[in-house]
């Protein structure tokens, strides 16, 4: 006979689970019924026992962590051990004061042990070792520790724009996916919660230590009292009974209080998330032979003066050497060679050395390397892979592959981005540093090589991993290299989007569109429109950073006007129209209200009449000049205000005006009076005048 046990493994798993749920109120009821319930002495030894071991569990927990959020906990944590060493205090004075008369063994064991075995039993050696343990606690270690969590609060709710920024900027760079960016804001946003709830839960174990001092003065003062005025008892004898009594009961309760103390001042001064604290402390502290070799020569010339006592120190100053050389004579290890032989071949040229022009190149100095050897860790290649998905996703087509290869004739940090084989962007990245970005209006110096954010041109730092958490508070964002190269690609490509988009990428996405809407497509490309009319069309909406993600609406109103139209400026600037909603809310957004750009009337009659035939030979040099550079200013100031720049005209001159200002002003977005869609309104904000205004 078969007996199934997943029956009962599920009911196991059940009642684990409620279990766990109830634990904490069964805990905080234990806590109340100790306050007010008589516990008997063996079960106060069980509870003081319980008390130490989870001190000792807590502290291992935050020697352990490798973030805060490991122990989120904690705080919660504090406040329960806190009420549980209180409530042991209350019955332990509760036993202590109604029999203490019969022994020091009447609050039980522990209590006696503490009394005798630590403190010899002289309640005067008691009250020195508990007054330093306060000392130690309350002075130092809850003081510190309050301070700490009082700062790091602060600089966690200060840090948060600069980390959600940071954030954006990486889902926007396609570095990460949305379910990814979620879970990041809410790190950060548990990490500010943590950081807020420590700084008012440190006051928790301040408020132990200053209650320990009062209980223990009440014992001594209660015990002494009842010892005299009710049990008969001599002034002695009631000092050597209660005052004892209450001294073990306090360092019982104290020494758990402190460590916990230790733990919380180990939780809120924990930097960096890459190992725990022993690994930190090891790392930076032992593995260094400059700094053991001088420690050893210290202690060796103090182990040489008279009076020392020179085994003690010579001993230890030849451990330090010992160490010291056994650091310094380790081997390192071999860089792996990247770099693959080159074939030898003694024939005739053919056409297999021919090297075609990459689409999209990536070029790496000697350094960089190791950013996409996985071996290493490297993910440049992972990021490159998510920047191609996010820009389909954004930009509606499937970008080319970026070919990655190293350059010798780059700076060892140096990398190039090209298309087509012409540079279309340089840069340098520092693997192991972080680009310190600043978005603007925050002052703080940083210890760094300033330099410009490659791909927006915003200043920024160079700066070392210690740095990092100090900067993202102080409100920068805070890149790696990876991040910096991908984001520098990212930026390019969506500036390069119309010359990616070669006659190979245009066939993918009718092949593409041909399996979604076989019949759409079919009536269209090459029916109606050719292969190269389509790819033309597609390429001056992506000049002007029109998205095609809607490439049903583009071939739907390319089958519309086809029959009568065939310029492929005259397509796209209908395609434009029909898709107006979208750029209007790429522009904009999801508002109603649309703050535009106007030019002055004089000045827009003066550019209809040269510019409307569409050959833009009639307009004064002078006068164009003019008009770029008052464009690409009144551009500055919309962006620096938070408006998107956007600049309004007649529809016979938009084409001739969008290619006059995208020189001087790239951000410039231009539309026309029919891309307005009826559902939005308009808001005439500057107005762009002529030389003559």
């Amino acid at each position: 006979m078969k007996i199934s046990v997943q029956p009962i493994k599920q009911w196991l798993d059940n009642n684990t689970a409620v279990a766990q749920s109830a634990a904490a109120p069964i805990l905080v009821v234990a806590i109340l019924s100790m306050m007010v319930l008589p516990l008997p002495a063996w079960m106060l030894d069980t509870f003081f026992t319980f008390n130490i071991s989870v001190a000792l569990m807590v502290m291992m927990v935050a020697a352990y962590m490798i973030r805060p959020l490991d122990f989120a906990a904690f705080p919660a944590v504090l406040l329960l051990t806190t009420l549980m060493r209180l409530s042991l205090n209350v019955a332990s004075t509760r036993v202590v004061l109604l029999e203490g008369h019969t022994g020091p063994g009447a609050a039980g064991a522990v209590i006696e042990a503490f009394g005798h075995f630590l403190i010899g039993g002289n309640f005067a050696v008691g009250l020195i070792v508990f007054s330093i343990l306060v000392v130690i606690n309350f002075v130092v270690v809850t003081k510190g520790a309050e301070r700490i969590a009082e700062v790091s609060a602060r600089f966690a709710l200060d840090a948060m724009p600069g980390k959600q920024m940071a954030v954006d900027s990486d889902l926007n760079a396609g570095l990460i996916d949305e379910k990814e960016a979620k879970r990041r804001r809410a790190e950060v946003s548990e990490e500010a919660d943590f950081f807020g709830s420590m700084d008012g839960a440190s006051k928790f174990v301040r408020g132990d230590a200053v209650a320990g001092i009062l209980i223990l003065l009440i014992n001594m003062i209660g015990g002494f009292a009842i010892g005299m005025l009710q049990h008969g008892l001599s002034a002695g004898q009631a000092a050597d009974t209660y005052i004892l009594l209450a001294i073990g009961d306090a360092l019982v309760a104290q020494i758990p209080g402190l460590l916990i103390s230790v733990a919380a001042a180990m939780v809120v001064s924990r930097v960096g998330k890459d190992r725990d604290l022993s690994g930190q402390i090891v790392t930076q502290m032992f593995l260094s032979p400059r700094v053991l070799g001088i420690s050893a020569g210290i202690m060796g010339i103090l182990g040489l003066i008279p009076g020392m006592p020179h085994v003690v120190f010579l001993g230890v100053a030849f451990l330090l050497g010992y160490g010291a050389w056994m650091l310094a004579h380790q081997p390192e290890p071999e860089p792996e060679s990247t770099a693959a032989p080159a074939p030898a071949s003694d024939g005739e040229a053919s056409w297999d050395d021919l090297q075609p022009v990459d689409q999209l190149g990536l070029e790496l100095g000697y350094r960089l390397i190791t950013l996409v050897d996985k071996n290493r860790q490297g993910d440049l290649l992972t990021r490159i892979k998510g920047v191609r998905r996010k820009f389909a996703q954004e930009v509606g087509f499937l970008p080319p592959p970026v070919h990655v290869r190293d350059n010798l004739e780059l700076k060892p940090s140096g990398y190039r981005i090209t298309s087509r084989g012409v540079i279309v962007g340089e840069g340098e990245a520092f693997p192991g540093q972080f680009l310190a970005i600043n978005p603007g209006g925050i002052t703080t110096p940083l210890i760094g090589t300033p330099t410009t954010d490659p791909a927006f041109g915003l200043p920024a730092h160079w700066i070392d991993s210690q740095q990092k958490e100090a900067a993202q508070m102080a409100g920068f964002t805070v890149v790696d290299s990876e991040t910096v190269m991908a984001t520098h690609l990212s930026h390019l490509m969506q500036v390069q989007a119309a010359k990616l988009l070669s006659r190979t990428e245009t066939q993918q996405l009718v092949e593409y569109v041909s399996k979604q809407a076989p019949k759409l497509i079919e009536e269209v490309v090459p029916k109606m429109v050719s292969i190269a009319v389509f790819q033309k069309v597609l390429q001056l909406l992506l000049e002007e950073s029109v998205h095609i993600r809607d490439i049903r609406t583009i071939i739907e109103t390319i089958a519309e006007h086809a029959t009568t139209v065939s310029d492929p400026v005259e397509l796209a600037r209908r395609v434009r129209i029909a898709l107006s909603p979208a750029i209007v809310q790429q522009i904009y957004g999801p508002v109603s209200e649309l703050n535009v750009i106007a030019i002055d009337p004089p000045l827009e009659r003066l550019l209809v009449q040269a510019l409307g035939n569409n050959t833009g030979q009639a307009l004064d040099p002078g006068v164009a000049d003019i008009l770029t550079q008052k464009a690409a200013e009144m551009a500055m100031k919309q962006e620096e205000i938070g408006i998107p720049a956007c600049l309004l005209v007649p529809d016979s001159i938009r084409n001739a005006i969008a290619r006059l200002v995208r020189r001087m002003a790239p951000r410039l977005q231009v539309l026309a009076h029919s891309e307005i869609p009826d559902t939005h309104t308009i808001r005439i904000g500057p107005i762009l005048k002529g030389a003559a205004s």
